[in-house]
């Protein structure tokens, strides 16, 4: 029995919140899809994010390693859609709150330095320049920088040709040719005239198939 000054609690006397269980189910399955490294800094991030009614650093599916993704960035396709998705909406972003985004993740303090002074990015941030900087790290060349930049910021569905308008895409492959700094214009030039060709048949879109055809001049 317990202690005279110490409460008795039965099962009928503990109260358990309705949303509850649906809530902490939730939190299991996004936990199991993204897979966070430092479980506990994500699961504070995690609540945070939904207590303010903001999107969490969830990943929409579990991501299997690919062979010819670098992984010694720690960065991943599924966790630079998860930083699209938090702070995509919005043209500019306070650097500081891209830092914070980065580490809910778990991500390399080293790897979200080198790509702020390889932009060099500082205060109010063009949230676009820093994602296809980011995606330039994923792959080996431009190319499949390009190709991951289509396949998360495309409104088509999943499986579908990853579209994306044409001024976006060039927008953002002259930027990381001018990083590169080996690109000529003329090659630029030759490769946004070539694609015109498809984009005029496709609405003003553009999309992984069409500069990865054989006939399409390399993006780098």
């Amino acid at each position: 029995m317990p202690a005279p000054d110490e409460p008795y609690y039965c099962s009928q006397q503990i109260n358990i919140p309705p949303e509850l269980p649906d809530i902490l189910k939730q939190f299991t399955k996004a936990a199991i899809r993204t897979q966070p490294k430092d479980v506990l800094a994500w699961a504070a991030a995690y609540f945070r994010a939904m207590s303010k009614g903001e999107t969490p650093p969830v990943k929409e599916r579990l991501e299997m390693p690919v062979a010819t993704q670098k992984t010694d960035t720690g960065l991943t396709p599924g966790l630079l859609r998860i930083l699209n998705k938090q702070l995509g909406p919005r043209k500019t972003v306070p650097l500081s709150q891209i830092e914070e985004k980065w580490k809910d993740l778990s991500l390399p303090k080293e790897q979200f330095d080198e790509l702020v002074r390889i932009g060099s990015f500082g205060g109010d941030t063009e949230w676009l320049k820093f994602f296809s900087l980011a995606a330039s790290t994923l792959g080996e060349n431009i190319t499949n920088a390009m190709k991951t930049i289509c396949e998360i910021l495309t409104a088509d569905p999943e499986g579908g040709p990853c579209r994306i308008p044409f001024q976006l895409f060039k927008d953002l492959y002259k930027y990381l040719a001018q990083i590169d700094g080996e690109i000529s214009k003329e090659h630029i030039d030759e490769v946004i005239s070539h694609l015109q060709y498809d984009v005029d048949k496709q609405d003003g879109f553009v999309q992984p198939r069409n500069f990865l055809s054989p006939d399409c001049p390399k993006l780098s």
